[in-house]
């Protein structure tokens, strides 16, 4: 939160695939606490159980929120297998929590209260970038480790200085 910042150009140092969760819900009526409110206090109990147990395969998250209703977790994975195990696991939190939301929607109890989503994304090497100019380390770099653009080879550093440069024909940064 009070990170201090590090000075220039860095990137993440993810090494192979990048796995990465959304996962968030919307509120869809407010005075319906008793709906919605379980919702977000089940996320942060999976949050705190993944955190006391690294070999699951978080590697790190960021709590967002896109509006007053809707409010999401960007998850960062070692694995997808580890992401799907920790989701399919009888023995973990959010095996139960997803059969509370199966049974209530069965009985007819769901009523649009609350709405969940989740996209996962695996980016193989090569297929992702990070750049991060005088920041702490934030997402993808919190997760994996921040390093200097030079370390991980010049063709970061060439992408970042090419988005920077001016587009002749328009005069528009591009």
């Amino acid at each position: 939160m009070f990170a201090k910042p590090v000075r220039g150009r860095t990137t993440a140092a993810a090494e192979g695939d990048v796995v990465v969760l959304l996962i968030g819900m919307r509120i869809n009526h407010f005075r319906a606490v008793h709906q919605w409110l379980p919702v977000m206090l089940s996320m942060i109990r999976m949050l705190g159980e993944l955190a006391r147990d690294p070999g699951r395969g978080l590697l790190g998250h960021v709590l967002l929120t896109a509006s007053p209703r809707t409010y999401y977790v960007v998850q960062y994975w070692e694995s997808k297998e580890k992401l799907y195990a920790y989701a399919t696991s009888p023995d973990m939190f959010h095996h139960r929590a997803w059969a509370v939301v199966n049974r209530k929607e069965r009985q007819g109890k769901a009523r649009g209260h609350v709405g969940l989503w989740h996209e996962t994304y695996v980016a193989p090497e090569g297929s992702h970038e990070s750049i991060y100019f005088d920041m702490p380390a934030f997402g993808l770099a919190k997760a994996h480790g921040q390093v200097p653009v030079e370390r991980r080879g010049r063709h970061a550093e060439d992408r970042f200085a090419y988005r920077s440069q001016r587009a002749p024909e328009s005069g528009k940064t591009v």
